[in-house]
């Protein structure tokens, strides 16, 4: 078991992951050009990802090129794709509501897949996450469009897939390695659907330019680097957890920059969320070992 610092150390890292991420809604809608969420989601991706990989000189070899290929496709290029349908389409606080389902699916998945029987502190905690996050968000007036939520709870599926198959195929590369090739991969698989669908973007204020700058370089490279750190270092429950600071942080963002109110039931909302993360920290207890009885002990 890692030491307490260690762990520690390793948790508050793998947060600042989701915490960038709960900026995504106020720079989607603030920043970014409208009607364009495939291809926004692809230059996200693929120019930190291309500029990596350029700068490290290193592919993937023999079986790491379909792993790739489909952890690219999952945690980057479906999710990202769906992440910004489901922005654009949904109130910030619907979309995180739909996609808080993350950690519960994570549980199942790692049970089916690494073999890992559900923790009952993991089911719980996942469980709170969820109620929390609706009570943090989810308004009496929130507007419920059908492919946006379709396409948030979608988005939780194949994040959620992609964070235990990442777990389970542990990469034979440094961090930043594996990080780039599935940049790489989710951009390449986007942009050309992107350009098909929605058409290239005619118009790119300098607004929309610092825009994709911040999320390309902290709210993705940096983003991932250390979600795919957390991943190798902690539990998937653990890790899925954390990704619930992602809407506390979408909030608090809208309270704070764009005058949006904070009601006392966000605040239980938040304190439940946040006591749900604390509590899917806690390490993984071991199963209690049970004596086989003596049948010549005294009694």
């Amino acid at each position: 078991m890692k030491a307490p610092a260690t762990r520690l150390s390793d948790v508050l890292l793998t947060a600042l992951a989701p915490i960038s991420w709960g900026t995504t809604y106020a720079v989607t809608t603030e920043f970014l050009p409208p009607n364009h969420p495939l291809l926004v989601a692809a230059l996200r991706s693929l120019p930190i990802g291309l500029l990596l990989i350029a700068g490290l000189r290193k592919l993937p070899q023999g079986i790491w090129w379909w792993r790739i290929l489909l952890l690219g496709s999952l945690n980057i290029g479906i999710f990202q794709a769906l992440l910004f349908v489901a922005a654009y389409r949904l109130p910030g606080g619907v979309a995180a509501t739909a996609g808080a389902i993350q950690p519960l699916l994570v549980v199942v998945f790692s049970w089916l897949i690494l073999s890992e029987r559900p923790a009952r502190i993991a089911i719980i905690a996942a469980m709170m996450g969820f109620v929390g996050v609706g009570l943090l968000v989810l308004g009496p007036g929130a507007r419920l469009d059908t492919i946006g939520l379709m396409a948030a709870l979608a988005g939780a599926v194949t994040m959620g897939l992609g964070t235990v198959l990442a777990k389970r195929w542990r990469p034979p590369v440094p961090l930043i390695v594996f990080t780039a090739w599935q940049l790489t991969v989710g951009g390449l698989l986007l942009l050309p659907i992107a350009l098909i669908v929605e058409g290239p973007i005619t118009e790119l204020s300098r607004t929309n330019l610092w825009g994709f700058i911040y999320l390309g370089l902290i709210g993705t490279g940096l983003a991932y680097a250390l979600w795919f750190r957390g991943i190798c270092r902690l539990s998937p429950s653990a890790v899925s957890a954390l990704g619930l600071m992602s809407p506390v942080v979408a909030t608090l963002i809208g309270y704070v920059f764009l005058q949006q109110t904070l009601t006392p039931i966000q605040l239980l909302g938040a304190v439940i969320v946040l006591g749900s993360v604390l509590l899917g920290q806690q390490p993984r207890l071991p199963e209690p070992h049970l004596p086989l009885l003596n049948s010549q002990s005294k009694g």
